[in-house]
């Protein structure tokens, strides 16, 4: 397809796998991730995608080819910051603005400064460039350069008319958060503490009762206190909240080093690997393209359980364009 086109592929997806393969596949041939919901066929309408809802349903997901123009600005400027927000600029001004149904908004998960950061990472690793920006920096950047509404963000020209269109819609629907690994399980934990600060004792049973529900069969148990003392703060009355932009950043700097140590102990071991924490092998794998080191990505892939890589985008992401440059 010609720049600037885009393409929508309706299909069931009964496995992660599948939904992960055409991610990759799309990014590949070029395409930039724009929607992807959920077709609810009591309704006749699509219904929000959320991380773990998609499994088993029938999708629809929507990209597009970057234009001509972002193509030709990124490569002039890629691996450097001009080329982070000139990619998000590029992005969010092709994201839907507002979605509602019956009265009620809906939120759109590629705004989210979550789904923003893997799209911009994704976007740098099929071009075959650094990323020169860590997630807590992007996340900063994002609250001074866009206009957050509900958790979404926005392009100014975009914001007014967002908010025209909230102010009719009396809801607003909640995305539900499934707790299947460290990953989900850290955005659950915000998710409560940005609603208000708690205590230890206060979380802990509901987390308990999140977590033991989809937990994934090769992942690593993490407990709460880990989550919270690498991730959150702890005010003086020991309630936990979220830090704020800045504090986070320091937080994410102490914690990726410790994740890339933990995934470098595990290079020096040798056999196969049964239960991984997935974090690290995320993070390893991230330093290991940063430093141009693919070997290590595509032999440790082959030390862990393939399910792991295989049901992680980012995994797979990394694994497959390492393949490419490594000739295997």
């Amino acid at each position: 397809m010609k720049a600037g086109r885009w393409i929508t592929i309706a299909f069931h997806n009964s496995k992660n796998v599948v939904w992960n393969a055409i991610q990759e596949a799309l990014g590949q041939a070029g395409f930039v991730i724009a929607d992807v919901r959920i077709i609810d066929k009591g309704q006749g309408t699509f219904k929000q995608m959320t991380t773990q809802g998609a499994v088993d349903k029938d999708l629809a997901i929507t990209a597009y080819r970057p234009n001509t123009q972002i193509e030709e600005h990124f490569s002039l400027t890629a691996g450097t910051l001009h080329g982070v927000w000139a990619f998000i600029r590029g992005h969010l001004s092709q994201l839907p603005v507002f979605v509602s149904k019956s009265g009620i908004a809906e939120q759109i998960a590629e705004r989210r400064k979550y789904l923003l950061y893997d799209r911009m990472v994704a976007f740098h690793v099929q071009h075959g460039v650094t990323i020169p920006i860590s997630a807590s920096e992007f996340y900063l950047g994002l609250e001074e350069r866009y206009s957050e509404r509900d958790g979404m963000y926005f392009l100014p020209d975009q914001v007014a008319e967002y908010d025209r269109r909230r102010i009719q819609c009396a809801e607003m629907e909640q995305l539900e958060m499934f707790v299947s690994d460290e990953k989900s399980a850290i955005q659950w934990v915000r998710g409560r503490l940005a609603e208000k600060a708690m205590r230890y004792q206060e979380l802990q049973p509901i987390y308990m009762q999140e977590a033991q529900r989809v937990w994934g069969q090769y992942e690593q148990p993490v407990e709460l206190r880990a989550i919270l003392v690498q991730n959150f703060i702890e005010d003086d009355d020991s309630t936990w909240h979220v830090p704020d932009p800045k504090k986070e950043a320091d937080l994410e700097h102490l914690r990726n080093r410790a994740l890339v140590k933990e995934f470098q102990q595990l290079v020096e071991t040798k056999g196969k690997l049964k239960v991984v924490r997935s974090e690290a092998i995320r993070a390893g794998f991230k330093d290991c393209w940063q430093r141009q080191d693919y070997t290590t990505i595509t032999q440790m892939a082959k030390r862990i359980p393939n399910a792991v890589v295989q049901e992680d985008s980012a995994l797979l992401m990394y694994l497959d364009n390492s393949l490419m440059r490594t000739g295997e």
